[in-house]
């Protein structure tokens, strides 16, 4: 007993020791806690889903201090959330508050790839049994202790990953961001490293992804953007039935994110659309001066700094645009 103490506290001080701060596993498990808040009442709580800009953007102390709202963070990193949307429709129970952030090339997307891990959440939040539910309260408070239950990054197989390789000709083993790219927190958000915000060449490694990833890519045809704006209008439709209200958001991006998304979904033939076909309000950052000006380090998410600005902004547009808020007197 003694030996395996000693072996866990020389393992923990070397991840601390190299700058890793405590993060959760961002998994099955963790995402299906918060998915089963969503029945909270609509004066109560937001819900937000989305690829992995609203979960770097949006500062969830912040918003909850500003809104009284209780932010539920449902958004996965590089996947659609029409998955998540769709689930959430036919969901009878939900008539909530639902904040929907689209990027573009994720959310215009064809099946495949980016509907993944979305399947593999809602799956297994809706087999999870009470076995499933109290591991994950164990886990919750074991990882709230020590870096080095982060399985994306110590496990054995994360370590192996790193191990430097070519992949073979005709296969893509997939994207490796530097393990100090970001963390993430129980309430799902996720945060850049002040690590990453200070290395150039980590945040060039990221921009080389986003270049390699698809960033470029064109998008999916017409008739495929056609069918997917109708089945995300039934969607919204049920929703707003049960009572729940839709808003959907374009978050900040910059650089060669921003100018080869403006080039492959221009707005009138896409965000225009979407906010016309199903009816919803929009809050697109361009719009917006206080907004627009942001310069993300990577050119897809903004910085801890940045974001504090943006989520004040954010509130005030909502405000304008009339959504509600438990805390009736915003002040910003």
């Amino acid at each position: 007993m003694g030996i395996a103490a000693i072996f866990i506290a020389g393992y923990e001080w070397h991840w601390r020791s190299h700058g890793f701060p405590i993060s959760y596993n961002d998994d099955e498990p963790l995402w299906s806690d918060k998915r089963a808040m969503v029945y909270e009442p609509k004066d109560k709580a937001t819900v937000f889903i989305g690829s992995s800009r609203i979960k770097f953007d949006l500062n969830i102390p912040l918003w909850e201090q500003l809104t009284g709202d209780h932010a539920i963070q449902l958004a996965m990193v590089g996947s659609s959330p029409r998955q998540v949307l769709t689930d959430l429709a036919n969901d009878k129970n939900f008539k909530g508050k639902l904040i929907v952030d689209v990027t573009e090339g994720l959310f215009f997307s064809a099946p495949g790839r980016p509907d993944k891990t979305p399947l593999e959440n809602i799956a297994f939040y809706k087999k999870r049994t009470p076995a499933q539910k109290a591991s994950f309260v164990l886990n919750h408070g074991l990882e709230s202790k020590f870096v080095f239950l982060q399985t994306n990054l110590f496990s054995l197989n994360a370590l192996l990953d790193k191990v430097t390789t070519h992949d073979r000709k005709g296969v893509y083993g997939g994207p490796k961001f530097p393990p100090k790219f970001s963390f993430v927190d129980f309430n799902r958000q996720t945060t850049m490293s002040h690590a990453f915000l200070t290395d150039t060449a980590m945040q060039r490694q990221v921009t080389n992804i986003w270049m390699g990833g698809g960033l470029l890519r064109k998008p999916i045809r017409y008739d495929s953007i056609t069918l997917i704006l109708n089945d995300v209008k039934d969607c919204v439709t049920k929703i707003k039935a049960r009572g729940g209200q839709v808003l959907f958001v374009r978050t900040p991006s910059s650089g060669m994110a921003l100018k080869s998304e403006n080039e492959n979904y221009p707005r009138a033939q896409y965000w225009d659309r979407l906010l016309a076909v199903t009816g919803c309000p929009g809050i697109h950052f361009e719009d917006y001066p206080e907004m627009a000006h942001f310069t993300c380090p990577e050119w897809s998410h903004l910085a801890p700094k940045d974001r504090i600005a943006f989520t004040k902004s954010f509130v005030q547009a909502l405000k304008q645009k009339g959504w509600t808020f438990s805390n009736s007197h915003v002040m910003l």
